[in-house]
């Protein structure tokens, strides 16, 4: 979603955030607002002389704030933990972290950088006197960066929600708001949530919408940039997108991209780290003020061709005396709440949330359960789990499948059979997995529409082919050499061929093992297995870190398992007939 927020670097603990536009529940148009990182810069690009000779006016409020923070230049600059505001006086530059693709808000070319976000946060840099230094920033990295304090102000089109809120501090009011829309083919029918059930929509990681998508039960399939959205959609690998209407108001100007897609339905609606920069949020909270009173954020956005009947209305609302003066900020007549994104929790949520505390106070150890403690969290864990265990079981089988049968064609006489297979062998052992892969999806794709089940079939035979061709040409070698052994050992076709399985058992179940160590590639082309869950969990839920430990604990443990089945498994092979 294309909600701009300004956000100040929050808690020292990263937490993974959703994406920047906020969803809320209570109607299909709600709107989010992005108001966090442009109200950094709003105030922070000029204050009104009129309004500055009044004590209790914003503009005055800054002064003051900035007088005190320049007072502790250069006495403080060499003491550890410092303000960050003096901080960024001291080294002067402030680290703003920005999108190099979001049309008309933030686009880069070679150095040179554009957009209604990049004059904000070159206008906030101007009014603290210091050089901004851009950082480049997408919604699934946003707030870690902010919290591991490698930028100092996020603006970067992230919506402003209760989740957020524990992970970082939001600048008040806010600099934009937009809602979420999803966008697919005109002649498709999809008229809102009741026509998403099943279907794969396409989105950005750490969107705040994913919540909202895969609470209406549809599959997602993530990008890191929303810019991969549109190409997405001709080259169909997405049949539907979701992202901001402000992404997408630019691609609508197009007459062939409105020629073939339209927005379907809308819902839905920057910061900086809460450690030591308090002084710098209160700094851009009252420029924030200012830009909208004065009608900053409206030229600019004006200037940069977006909608502006957000920022009009605001220009009012901050022009109120009630909202004009040193509290306005935390004025709930003025403000706009944060959007609430509160998920339905488990049943079991409060005993999970009671282990994860019990844990850190005996270990010391921080372990988040997201997909314990949330509804569509624990239905994308489960379905993940289950899926991922069908997809090792399909790869396994066609792995032993394509096997059986690249061993008998590339140990047949007949040249016919030999010689294609061979070319089919060398092309699939020359080509990397992934492009094994996106072939079999394409080709499956062209046949049947696509689907969750459709995507691991794909997978599946992909992985089959993939590791089958390779297990096949040591059948087949072990055909050839005990053929040319036969005056030793007179073997039927059969018997031929089984001890040929015996001599080349080791080889096939290391291919077997291949393939189910290869599984969770299958996420790379939308396949609901478990990565592709917790990556979803993850884009609306904190616990990174424990969401992928729990990943890696998982496929070890189903490898494990597939280990010491192949072990039997050749055992049983190499007990059929003695290897010769």
């Amino acid at each position: 979603m294309p909600s701009a927020k300004c956000t100040l670097l929050k808690s020292a603990v990263p937490r993974r955030s959703a994406k920047s536009p906020v969803l809320t529940r209570a109607t299909l148009a709600s709107i989010r607002t992005i108001g966090c990182g442009l109200a950094i810069a709003a105030g922070v690009l000029a204050g009104s002389p009129v309004y500055a000779q009044e004590s209790h006016a914003p503009d005055a409020a800054l002064q003051r704030l900035l007088r005190e923070a320049q007072a502790a230049v250069p006495g403080e600059c060499g003491k550890p933990g410092i303000d960050r505001l003096v901080r960024i006086l001291c080294s002067g530059r402030i680290r703003i972290g920005v999108r190099d693709h979001y049309p008309l808000f933030s686009t880069r070319s070679g150095e040179t950088r554009q957009g209604y976000e990049i004059d904000i946060a070159q206008a906030v840099a101007g009014k603290l006197g210091v050089a901004v230094e851009f950082a480049r920033v997408n919604a699934a990295n946003r707030i870690p960066m902010i919290a591991d304090d490698k930028v100092d102000l996020a603006i970067a089109t992230m919506g402003h929600n209760t989740l957020r809120d524990g992970q970082v501090r939001f600048i008040r009011p806010h600099y934009y708001r937009s809602e979420t829309i999803v966008v697919g083919p005109r002649d498709l029918g999809v008229a809102n949530w009741k026509d998403i059930p099943g279907r794969t929509v396409c989105g950005t990681v750490g969107n705040g919408s994913n919540t909202e998508l895969v609470s209406h039960d549809a599959r997602l399939m993530l990008f890191d940039d929303a810019v991969s959205l549109p190409d997405r959609l001709d080259d169909q690998s997405c049949t539907l997108a979701a992202q901001d209407d402000s992404f997408f108001a630019s691609y609508f100007t197009d007459p062939r991209f409105t020629g073939r897609y339209s927005a379907k339905f809308g819902f839905a609606q920057v910061a900086v780290n809460r450690n030591g920069s308090e002084r710098l949020g209160r700094a851009l909270d009252l420029m924030s003020q200012i830009f909208h009173r004065d009608g900053v954020f409206l030229a600019s956005a004006r200037a940069n061709r977006i909608g502006t009947a957000f920022l009009e209305q605001q220009a009012t609302v901050w022009a109120r005396p009630e909202c004009n003066s040193d509290t306005g900020a935390t004025n709930p007549a003025c403000i706009l709440p944060a959007l609430d994104a509160t998920l339905k929790p488990t049943v079991f949520a409060d005993s999970v949330t009671a282990f994860e505390t019990w844990f850190a106070s005996r270990t010391g150890i921080d372990v988040m359960l997201p997909m314990l403690k949330t509804a569509p969290a624990w239905s994308l864990f489960k379905d993940g789990i289950v899926n991922s265990l069908i997809l090792v079981t399909g790869a396994l089988v066609a792995t032993l499948v394509f096997a059986l049968g690249f061993g008998a064609a590339l140990g047949s006489r007949s040249r016919l059979l030999r010689w294609p297979v061979r070319g089919l062998t060398v092309t699939l052992q020359s080509s990397p997995i992934v492009l094994t892969l996106v072939i079999a999806a394409a080709i499956i794709h062209a046949i049947f529409s696509y689907s969750s089940g459709v995507a691991l079939g794909a997978a599946i035979v992909a992985l089959g082919l993939a590791n089958g061709s390779n297990a096949g040409q040591a059948i087949s070698e072990a055909v050839l050499t005990l053929r040319a052994e036969r005056a030793a050992l007179p073997m039927g076709g059969l018997d031929l061929f089984s001890r040929a399985l015996a001599r080349s058992a080791t080889q096939i179940v290391a291919f077997l093992i291949n393939a189910a160590k290869g599984t969770p590639i299958a996420s790379f082309i939308g396949a609901p297995e478990l990565l592709s869950a917790l990556t979803d969990i993850t884009a609306f839920s904190s616990g990174r870190v424990s969401t992928y430990a729990l990943l890696l604990i998982f496929y070890t443990g189903v490898v494990m398992a597939v280990v010491w089945l192949c072990g039997r498994f050749r055992s049983f092979l190499e007990r059929s007939h003695a290897a010769v």
